[in-house]
């Protein structure tokens, strides 16, 4: 049995204080940003094949119509992608938070959507990597979609894996329509060295 498909529950707590250190920094820079108040859930980190990501995200509204934002990361033997996933109702408030007063088409929406993941997946990131005494090389971000199911969103037949350490949390900006759920997929060649990094936070 591999790595991933054998985490512990030490491990699992482990990850998840980890994630909520980190996720929380992401969630106090968003909150500066905007001036208002984010709430976050508590980080769910599982064991999943590529078709259980759609699975669990479809578990959160099915029906909606999204967009989302991917960026690749590597460091010393980790490997990984954080993903971004905005449910459309999100927009109008997403640009009045921003003070963005230009016409909101596609374009526009666009660059609410990278000015937000460049915020949340920095900060979530940094704090991730600081904490396991690591730093991270960041790929470009990319668009995965917009206004699209997530089944669209999510081409996952080509995926180059068969299981992953998938931690996700949701943030809801208080007041505002505004909802989104942040993805980290830590790919299964990562997990050796990442359970070594967290024996020895737990010795």
């Amino acid at each position: 049995m591999s790595a991933v498909q054998n985490l512990s529950e030490e491990y699992r707590d482990c990850l998840q204080e980890i994630t909520n250190v980190a996720m929380g920094q992401a969630g106090d820079r968003l909150a500066r940003l905007l001036d208002t108040f984010v709430v976050l859930s508590i980080p769910h980190i599982e064991v999943m094949g590529p078709s259980d990501i759609v699975m669990a995200l479809n578990s959160i509204d099915s029906t909606a119509s999204v967009s989302g934002v991917c960026q690749g990361f590597i460091g010393g033997g980790i490997s990984g992608e954080a993903m971004l996933l905005f449910n459309d109702t999100s927009f109008a408030d997403l640009a009045k938070l921003m003070k963005y007063d230009h016409e909101l088409d596609v374009q526009a929406e666009r660059e609410l959507l990278m000015d937000t993941t460049n915020v949340l997946f920095g900060a979530c990131l940094k704090g991730i990597a600081e904490q396991i005494d690591m730093a991270f090389s960041y790929g470009p971000p990319m668009v995965l979609g917009q206004h699209q199911r997530l089944s669209e969103l999510f081409n996952m037949e080509n995926a180059g894996w068969e299981h992953a350490l998938v931690t996700e949390i949701s943030y809801h900006l208080e007041g505002y329509e505004v909802e989104c759920d942040l993805l980290i997929v830590l790919s299964e060649d990562s997990m050796d060295i990442l359970m070594k990094k967290l024996d020895y936070l737990l010795e």
